[in-house]
């Protein structure tokens, strides 16, 4: 459980870097699509290199094979995961601070339990007690932000976090179903792809492509700014490959339901660093007394959550 525990705040720390960044963007005026699908075109061709680069060719060439042998699980795990997921956080970055957006994103500690619940799981009472903790933080940092933006600004920038944080686990748990075969309508899917941990995300990029195109289709975005394109690039490195990567190979060394909830549970942590990455790097405020008191309980309800699977573990 430490091991898994630990993997799991590595990539909580380049998963902050979204947060930063995408604030940053948006403070320059770029398009919040731009800033999401750039970031998924970036890693397709990122893995893809680093596969061949490595001597991993034939994980690539699988994925492909893969992919055409169930294209439809993989484009609603894919758009559910990665599409609807990363839209909505770029969306809202629009309208809050990256440290609120951080903060709300802990909803999918919460939401983790239900994904799991929804797909037939056990999951303890204690552990859901715990996530309490955390919404009730989200909801202190939700209160101090409505004191400093309009109620309109305020929702555009929390409510589309809130049902990014359902999709994303939803979208990770339907690889994991498809890898261990327990659910029937659901193929079971095996192979060097998900058994490679960047594999398992290139295919994931790979099904989340025809959410971008139809997107992009519907929006007609203006054209990207050079900065978006250099932030975008920053976030694929950091937050898509490494951070991904990192988090899917936790999730994959998982046993257990318990194992699972708590690596999605170190995800909480990313409030720490993205507050501190725009506080050094975009000159942002310090939360008042609310957001540092909504700040704590999420951490605290981490805490106890892991220390209590440890302690069943």
């Amino acid at each position: 459980m430490t091991r898994l525990v630990f993997i799991g705040i590595c990539s909580a720390l380049f998963f902050s870097s979204t947060f930063v960044l995408n604030r940053a963007m948006s403070l320059q005026g770029g398009h919040w699509l731009w800033t999401a699908c750039l970031r998924y075109v970036y890693m397709f061709f990122l893995l893809s290199g680093w596969l061949v680069l490595t001597g991993r060719s034939r994980v690539l060439k699988e994925t492909f094979s893969t992919y055409r042998r169930n294209w439809c699980f993989w484009t609603i795990a894919g758009s559910t995961g990665f599409g609807a997921f990363y839209s909505l956080l770029t969306f809202s970055s629009s309208f809050a601070p990256g440290w609120v957006v951080a903060t709300t994103w802990q909803a999918t500690i919460l939401a983790t339990p239900l994904v799991l619940l929804m797909f037939g799981k056990r999951v303890p009472m204690k552990g859901i007690l715990f996530t309490l903790l955390i919404f009730t933080g989200i909801i202190l940092v939700t209160c101090e932000q409505a004191t400093a933006a309009s109620i309109k600004e305020t929702l555009l920038g929390i409510l589309p976090v809130l049902a990014a944080a359902v999709a994303y686990p939803t979208g990770n748990q339907l690889v994991w179903e498809a890898r261990h075969g327990s659910i029937g309508i659901i193929p079971k899917i095996s192979g060097t792809v998900l058994d490679d941990s960047i594999g398992r995300v290139l295919i994931m990029v790979l099904g989340s492509m025809p959410f971008w195109i139809v997107l992009t289709l519907l929006l007609q975005p203006p054209p990207p700014t050079t900065g978006q394109l250099i932030n975008t690039a920053m976030v694929a490195v950091f937050s898509g490959v490494v951070a991904t990567t990192l988090f899917f190979h936790a999730r994959h060394l998982a046993r257990t339901p318990f194992e699972l909830t708590a690596v999605d549970a170190t995800q909480s942590t990313e409030v720490i660093f993205s507050l501190l990455g725009e506080i050094l790097f975009l000159n942002g405020a310090l939360p008042g007394a609310a957001g540092f008191l909504g700040i704590a309980l999420s951490l605290l309800g981490l805490v106890l959550y892991v220390r209590s699977q440890t302690a069943n573990s």
